[in-house]
């Protein structure tokens, strides 16, 4: 009877210390920054709120029995890029912040070394000073705007990084970039590749009817009068079966506002 009672108060006090531990995880990649934490007084107001500080699974030096701390990834042999778990076990009855959550964010700050388009359909960058894994924006200038054509994962390592992406020409003159866009929301774009096309420009050649066709595949943009976008692809012939009678406004090849009347259901 007596062991039974040990047993049972053994699982009640292991079940109330784990009622009374939570914790807050931060994930990202090392960006050369440390995180500082807010650190209120525990609910009962008895000591601080945090009891444990790990980063990638090991548990830090840093001095936590404080009102605000700073976790010193300048102690953990990280370099710049490197994947990063912080998990900060506190107390349930009151709740650390963390007050810069963003320095684990990758930040875009590759420098162009050179693009350019080769063989008449393949766009080439080489980068440098990457500071971490984010995804490239392949745009076209066309239709006096740019448009995003595809996406390339980033390698995110400070030295020399080269990337490709199969691009679609039009007639005349391409121009194509990347850009990468992070936490911030503030773009940052490369230098512009220009390349020429001898390909022949194309035409609207139903400008009546059921569908949309051109005289070659092409990018396109369809818009109804109001401005609304009402198709986009790559194509030769396009089913319009689904659209209301009326007029529409056509982008395709360096083309820009075609007029086509949809005039059969």
């Amino acid at each position: 009877m007596k062991r039974l009672l040990a047993v049972i108060a053994t699982f009640a006090f292991g079940f109330g210390m784990a009622q009374n531990d939570a914790s807050i995880v931060h994930e990202g990649h090392y960006q050369g920054k440390n995180l500082y934490v807010q650190n209120p007084f525990a609910g009962s107001g008895v000591g601080f709120c945090v009891i444990k500080v790990t980063v990638n699974g090991d548990a830090t030096t840093d001095q936590i029995s404080s009102s605000a701390f700073e976790i010193d990834f300048g102690n953990l042999n990280l370099s710049l890029g490197d994947p990063v778990v912080v998990k900060i076990e506190h107390k349930t009855d009151c709740l650390p912040k963390v007050l810069n959550p963003e320095v684990l964010k990758p930040k875009s700050t590759f420098e162009t070394t050179s693009i350019k388009v080769e063989n008449g359909k393949l766009l080439k960058w080489s980068t440098t000073s990457e500071q971490g894994k984010l995804t490239y924006i392949v745009e076209q200038y066309r239709w006096n705007k740019w448009i995003k054509v595809g996406e390339v994962d980033g390698i995110g390592t400070a030295g020399a990084n080269n990337y490709e992406f199969q691009v679609e020409l039009h007639s005349g003159t391409n121009k194509f970039r990347v850009k990468q866009i992070d936490y911030s929301g503030k773009p940052n774009i490369s230098t512009t590749a220009s390349v020429d096309s001898d390909a022949s420009k194309l035409k609207l050649v139903a400008d009546k009817g059921k569908d949309v066709e051109f005289s070659g595949e092409t990018l396109y943009e369809i818009f109804d009068t109001f401005g609304n976008m009402v198709k986009k692809g790559y194509g030769k012939v396009i089913d319009c079966g689904n659209l209301e009678k009326g007029l529409y406004y056509v982008n395709y090849d360096n083309t820009t506002g075609d007029v086509w009347n949809k005039n059969k259901k």
